[in-house]
């Protein structure tokens, strides 16, 4: 009898260990406001499901492989990552439909992020704008074209070709020299013959903000989403409004194939969108707003990327065109850029 009840202990500890085990879910993030997210988003919604969310971040040429080197076995549950970067993973099958039906504010979302890259393999949860933060107190910017300037000679960054920021750069330089809107070859020649003038190719928002903050970088192109670590720095920054206008994207969630977790996953997902956690979000200048109904205050509006007539007004990249081009705009950077 003895034996029987400690193998009935032995196997309810075994069940519990395997319900405890479930009610984890692994994400894949952005590594920009980990601390703030940590505080609107990771503890409120660990409590509301009593689970534990183990955060993985990096940037999206990391992300997405280590998604790809783990397909059959997945250990990213969801990740939040660029419109054309899940068109990638979904083509190889590596990402699973989203049923939206069990996200309660999907027809709150703008349209254009209720499907973003279709199939339903993605949901938009952030809009965000693209321009150049710089030092006003040092110099001014008028053009995208400024960034290849004499002014900012020494003094500049610009994103690494492989990142979220690099293709949006290149259409923004090619828009500024008149260039073909389909070829952004000649932009990269050009920015090949200044490459001696360019501090660094960044990779994160992070490294750039600490560049700027070292006073080692008065000017950069940089996304909307990373504003507040510039923002809140005792230098000076500004966010420059260029004559040829702002470049533009949307961040989305996707969901691994086959991970054996999308319950907890669309529970994330669903608070994530809702009208509250939005707000919050947004207050907190972390990201900007997908939900069309979070309403938000002049002063915050104006450190976001907010409303419909802002979102209608940006320069966005097809993710499709960025796929369709990437490898030979890699080439050609590696070739003229990087040497």
């Amino acid at each position: 009898m003895t034996k029987y009840i400690s193998i009935l202990a032995l196997s309810a500890a075994l069940t519990a260990t395997g319900a405890a085990a479930q009610d984890k879910l692994t994400i894949s993030v952005y590594s920009f406001a980990q601390d703030a997210y940590k505080e609107a988003l990771y503890d409120p919604f660990e409590e509301m499901c009593g689970c534990e969310l183990v955060i993985e971040t990096g940037n999206s040429v990391e992300r997405m492989a280590k998604i790809e080197a783990n397909a059959a076995d997945p250990v990213i549950d969801m990740a939040v990552i660029s419109s054309h970067d899940a068109l990638s993973l979904a083509r190889k099958g590596l990402l699973q439909s989203i049923d939206t039906s069990k996200l309660q504010s999907f027809d709150k979302l703008y349209p254009a992020a209720q499907d973003p890259i279709g199939d339903s393999m993605a949901v938009g949860y952030t809009f965000y704008a693209s321009s150049i933060v710089y030092r006003k107190d040092l110099v001014s910017i008028e053009s995208w074209n400024d960034l290849l300037g004499e002014k900012l000679a020494g003094n500049v960054s610009l994103p690494n070709i492989t990142g979220t920021q690099g293709p949006l750069t290149l259409m923004m330089l090619n828009k500024a020299e008149g260039g073909d809107p389909g070829d952004f070859s000649a932009t990269i020649s050009e920015i090949g013959k200044h490459a001696d003038d360019i501090v660094t190719f960044y990779s994160r928002s992070s490294e750039l903000a600490q560049l700027m903050n070292q006073e080692e970088v008065i000017a950069a192109p940089v996304g909307r989403f990373a504003w507040s670590r510039f923002k809140s720095s005792p230098l000076p920054f500004a966010w420059a409004d260029p004559k040829e206008g702002q470049a533009g994207g949307m961040n989305v969630m996707i969901m691994t194939a086959n991970n054996g977790n999308e319950e907890l996953a669309y529970k994330l997902m669903d608070y994530w969108l809702s009208t509250e956690v939005q707000t919050r979000i947004a207050e907190a200048l972390i990201d900007s707003p997908a939900n069309r109904d979070v309403k938000v205050s002049d002063e915050v509006a104006e450190n976001l990327t907010y409303g419909a007539e802002l979102i209608n007004s940006l320069n966005i990249l097809d993710p499709a065109v960025i796929i369709a081009n990437r490898d030979a705009w890699v080439d050609q950077w590696n070739n003229e850029v990087i040497r």
